[in-house]
């Protein structure tokens, strides 16, 4: 250590650094950038406030917080000073941490603490380095923890050994331990001084090493016992080198196109069951909380009907909901007989989006879930007292979400292709990159986020697809990246148009259809079972139903013979024919509403049914009657009857009696709120720093060819600066009376006003000359 040498502050340090050096720092603790600081000083004094240090806090792995731990350490043993800490050498840091981290990672984080401003260095340059460095105050805020527990007597312990020792302890330090680790692991009791009794239990475990002393009424429980007592996997301590994600003597199981079909699979499974969802509220829409949130009885009602589990639904209704695909409303209620008030329906938006491409489709799937603001595995769980959580529910609410699910993710980006990471892998590695994050990032909090993860298509066999890697590192601003799309239509399997019609009225699918050929499918048989190979099977009602669309017995039979490689039994063909024979002899039309039949003897029995009192039916002509009930009720009242008729038009075609369900309108103002952005881009950083150098520019000495006169001599300054190009350095004082100071690029001397571009700022300025305090050439 060198406490001679000089104790230069941060300003000075960051006055002498490179533009590109201040843009990494910008970016690297985006909070300094907001709002602009108006100079290397403010941000400077912003760098070392506690509250910034312990944001940037947040992005030190497990051996940063061992190099700074280190570093205050040593620092405490020179001597508390009020604004400063160190200089501390790296031989010195090096040499406690020993042979627990490579010299070159040691390196490798001093540059980094220097780079992110926690850090600077002082004294002389060797080999184009500091070999000492200084530190603010509030450094310690930086640290996930209050004591030093990678310098104390846990660190270089194995987990079994830690376990050992608190299995020795006695009942009463366990019980202290749990309660510890199961609560917030600070602690306050009047036995943490030096010289409290040594047989009370936390003397006791102080003695152990499995508390840590923070102060005389203060101890902390070492993060690598809190995850004993949890049982999570343990925090590693005896090495400072990241733990592996995976073992490199075990070959990955699956190759990568095994791993891109699965992750295609899922994804084709999501989106049908997505579909179902929608058709399903299309039908019966639910009833909204008064919280805004879907309640866990409407989540059973439709995981009943969809055959879905409640989960799968809460997490379909989070990625639909924030895509404005189902929403809160009034329904548009123009061809259903429903009255409701608001309701949780359908938006206009799906009739378009259920055209999309299938990958294009998935990607805003994915997409909603990476920026969801809410944990859908939640959903269903209890809060605090006691209370079910909602789907869409304020409760569920939090603005981390999105940036721990990638937090969760990025790992696996690391990971050799196709090589499964397990769990506790994955929660290891976590742990060594986010210490701060190690009470959240637990077991099951990452089973949940990957099992999610897994339905999405995005992890597959325990490793990222490849569209998943493209999602992960696209851009968050590229709303249509090209390469995840690309990714995933490589995946999907390849799309058929034939399908296999069997003799018990069943059609087998060995694959993905093609659009057109699964909906007129759809539309003449009902899905049985989904997935890869679905199965769907024909009845008199779905023959009805098709042929309500105008198509034809033959059109039909035409349709299953072109696609089908089996030859179309002959039990199918007749109930076609059947149903078709005695489709459309009775015709209902929409003139609120009449009936035509061209058979009179078909009309009659109609009249003579107890439906045509409930329609009160008159006959207008022995082939024509008319009804007071509306269109859908009319045609709804003769099925149930046993007749069975078609809609017709006022030219007397056949209408579409389908109905595409409830649908509410549209929000115009997006998909939701968009997660705040953590960080800024280069070219932000650069144009803050371009205003930050035109600042300490403007805030330097005062050069003789100064004037502090208004009149001529300001007028000739300025007229002398629009001759030779040259920059103006003024003080102004605007309306309020506040006084700054500028460097700006004359444009015009007019009108008694200096109109100039700011250096490096705002064009176009205009400055009375009756404000302007001074005015100097540069």
């Amino acid at each position: 250590m060198s406490p001679d040498l000089p104790l230069r502050g941060l300003a000075d340090d960051l006055s002498t650094r490179s533009d590109d050096a201040l843009a990494d720092l910008l970016i690297a603790r985006p909070d300094l950038a907001s709002p602009p600081p108006r100079g290397t000083g403010v941000l400077a004094a912003r760098a070392l406030s506690a509250a910034s240090i312990s944001l940037a806090g947040e992005n030190l792995d497990l051996l940063s917080v061992a190099v700074l731990e280190t570093f205050l350490d040593a620092a405490a043993e020179i001597g508390e000073r009020k604004e400063l800490l160190g200089p501390i050498g790296r031989d010195e840091v090096v040499a406690r941490l020993g042979k627990r981290a490579l010299r070159a990672d040691v390196d490798a984080r001093l540059d980094a603490l220097v780079a992110a401003g926690l850090l600077w260095g002082t004294g002389p340059l060797k080999r184009g380095r500091h070999t000492h460095w200084l530190g603010g105050a509030h450094l310690p805020t930086a640290l996930p923890w209050r004591a030093n527990h990678l310098l104390g007597p846990m660190a270089s312990l194995t987990p079994d050994e830690i376990r050992a020792r608190v299995d020795g302890a006695g009942d009463r330090p366990r019980e202290l331990l749990a309660t510890l680790a199961q609560g917030p692991a600070l602690g306050r009791s009047r036995d943490a001084a030096p010289d409290a009794d040594p047989s009370a239990p936390v003397p006791t475990l102080i003695s152990l090493g499995l508390l840590a002393r923070v102060d005389e009424q203060t101890v902390e429980l070492p993060p690598q016992v809190g995850q004993i007592l949890r049982d999570q996997p343990p925090l590693l301590t005896a090495s400072l080198r990241p733990p592996a994600l995976t073992d490199p003597d075990v070959p990955g199981r699956f190759d990568a196109d095994t791993v891109d079909a699965a992750g295609a699979g899922e994804a084709l499974e999501l989106l049908r069951h997505a579909g179902d969802l929608i058709e399903a509220l299309g039908a019966a829409p639910a009833a909204l909380l008064r919280s805004g949130g879907l309640g866990i009885r409407e989540l059973r009602r439709l995981a009943k009907t969809t055959a879905l589990s409640v989960p799968r639904v809460g997490l379909l209704v989070e990625l639909l909901a924030r895509q404005r695909l189902l929403d809160g409303g009034v329904p548009d209620l123009s061809d259903l007989d429903y009255t409701a008030d608001d309701v949780f329906a359908p938006t206009t938006a799906v009739d378009a989006w259920a055209h999309h491409p299938t990958e294009q489709r998935w990607l805003g799937m994915a997409r909603a879930w990476l920026q969801l603001p809410r944990r859908p595995w939640q959903i269903g769980g209890t809060d605090r007292d006691g209370n079910t959580l909602a789907a869409l529910s304020s409760e569920l609410y939090d603005a981390t979400a999105a940036a721990s699910r990638r937090a969760v993710l990025s790992p696996l980006l690391d990971a050799e292709p196709a090589h499964p990471v397990s769990v506790d892998a994955l929660v290891a590695a976590l742990g060594w990159r986010h210490p701060r994050q190690l009470r959240r990032m637990t077991r099951h909090t990452v089973a949940e986020t990957l099992r999610e993860a897994t339905e999405l298509g995005l992890v597959a066999h325990g490793s990222l697809t490849t569209a998943g890697r493209a999602l992960l590192a696209a851009p968050v601003d590229d709303e249509a990246p090209t390469d995840v799309l690309a990714a995933m239509e490589a995946a999907l399997p390849e799309l058929i148009d034939y399908f296999l019609v069997q003799a018990d009225l069943t059609v087998m699918v060995p694959g993905p259809l093609q659009p057109d050929t699964a909906d007129r499918l759809r539309l003449l048989a009902d899905l049985e079972s989904g997935g890869a190979a679905s199965m769907y099977r024909v009845t008199e009602d779905s023959v009805r139903r098709a042929l309500d669309t105008g198509r034809s017995s033959t059109e039909i039979g035409a349709f299953l013979a072109e696609h089908s490689h089996t030859p179309v039994p002959q039990s199918l063909t007749y109930l076609i024919e059947d149903v078709a024979r005695r489709h459309g002899r009775l015709r209902v039309g929409v003139a609120a509403s009449f009936i035509r039949c061209d058979d009179t003897a078909t009309l009659t029995e109609v009249l003579q049914s107890e439906a045509a009192a409930d329609l009160s039916l008159r006959a207008l002509a022995p082939t024509v009657a008319v009804s007071v009930a509306p269109f859908r009720e009319v045609v709804d009242r003769l099925r149930e009857a046993g007749f069975a008729p078609a809609g017709e038009d006022s030219s007397g075609a056949l209408i579409d009696l389908r109905s595409r369900g409830v649908r509410v309108p549209t929000r115009t103002h997006g998909a939701g709120p968009t997660p705040r952005r953590s960080g800024i881009g280069p070219g932000q950083a650069h144009a803050v720093v371009s205003r930050m150098r035109t600042a300490d520019r403007a805030a330097g000495p005062v050069s003789a060819t100064a004037s502090g006169a208004a009149g001529e001599t300001v007028s000739a300054l300025i007229q002398l600066a629009l001759r030779t190009g040259r920059r103006l350095r003024i003080g102004y004082v605007d309306a309020q009376g506040s006084a700054s100071r500028h460097v700006l690029h004359a444009r015009s001397l007019a009108a008694g006003q200096l109109v100039a571009d700011e250096d490096g700022g705002v064009e176009g300025l205009h400055f009375p000359l009756h404000r302007i305090t001074r005015v100097e050439v540069l």
